[in-house]
């Protein structure tokens, strides 16, 4: 039997890159299953949409590297990259030229094994569409209409709630408290099917349960339920990862769609450096 119980793709490369362009088509849809957001994309070289996954906890864009080589690209350079627990060997950077509904994509991605992933979900992950993408854009993300949509300034509501974003080199942090605690520092991570993930030592792991996550490594996680304050809204009982050591420097942990998708729209705006909630969602 296969868990997909957390998909945990935090993917960083040291790279140099600029800012991507965005078009005059302003959204595109997705399709929130198995907890994760599946985009379909275009490209040249297929005729048939290849499919991905929003990821804003990856520090690049991914293409997997089986999908790289049926597409006919020639691999890059060799880089080492560091994922959850592991570290694989990406080729970077590859150039494809992509899109969703006809918004532009990152023209640079890493090609990276994604067999393991994979084998977990129930479609093939052609490849992850990461922070880069985000980089000076306000994205919001729509859970009730499954719309990723592109803002403008003037496109913000007043009734949203609205927490600082960190925008770090890797990726995008926001604050949250968890049992009460003082507030913490999350990864905002699309890419983690699961609620929460916890870097602490305050639960004892003998007291937990235990779950499979499969993303780039398969590990066994602790579980337990806790109490997360996040944009002037408490939760209770949300089922939580553990994990001792941080999973990425100075950060305590993952914050994934399990929490995101009980708003209705959750907006990514890091030009200002904002995160903004819409309202709480009726039925999940």
């Amino acid at each position: 039997m296969r868990w997909l119980l957390c998909v945990i793709l935090a993917v960083q490369v040291a790279v140099v890159r600029g800012e991507v362009s965005t078009s005059s088509t302003t959204e595109f849809p997705f399709e929130y299953r198995e907890g994760l957001l599946w985009v379909q994309v275009q490209v040249a070289e297929s005729r048939e949409p290849l499919q991905f996954l929003l990821d804003s906890g990856a520090e690049v864009s991914v293409v997997n590297l089986d999908t790289a080589k049926r597409l006919g690209m020639t691999l890059a350079e060799k880089v080492n990259v560091s994922s959850v627990q592991t570290t694989m060997t990406g080729y970077w950077p590859q150039k494809l030229s992509a899109t969703a509904n006809s918004v532009t994509l990152p023209s640079d991605f890493l090609a990276l094994d994604l067999s393991k992933l994979n084998r977990a979900c129930e479609q093939t992950v052609d490849g992850l569409i990461g922070a880069d993408f985000f980089k000076g854009k306000m994205v919001q993300i729509d859970f009730a209409a499954q719309k990723i949509r592109l803002l403008n300034a003037s496109d913000t509501s007043s009734k949203t709630e609205t927490s600082p974003l960190e925008i770090r080199r890797c990726g995008f942090c926001v604050m949250a408290s968890v049992d009460g605690g003082k507030p913490q520092r999350l990864r905002l991570d699309t890419g983690c099917a699961t609620p929460l993930q916890w870097v602490t030592s305050k639960v004892q792991p003998k007291l937990c349960t235990s779950k499979v996550a499969i993303g780039l490594a398969q590990l066994t996680i602790p579980q337990t339920t806790t109490t997360v304050r996040l944009a002037g809204q408490t939760f209770h009982d949300v089922p939580t990862g553990l994990h001792h050591d941080a999973i990425f420097d100075g950060e305590k942990g993952l914050l994934g769609n399990g929490l995101l998708s009980r708003f209705e729209t959750v907006t990514i705006d890091s030009r200002a450096g904002r995160l903004s909630f819409g309202r709480l969602r009726e039925s999940q």
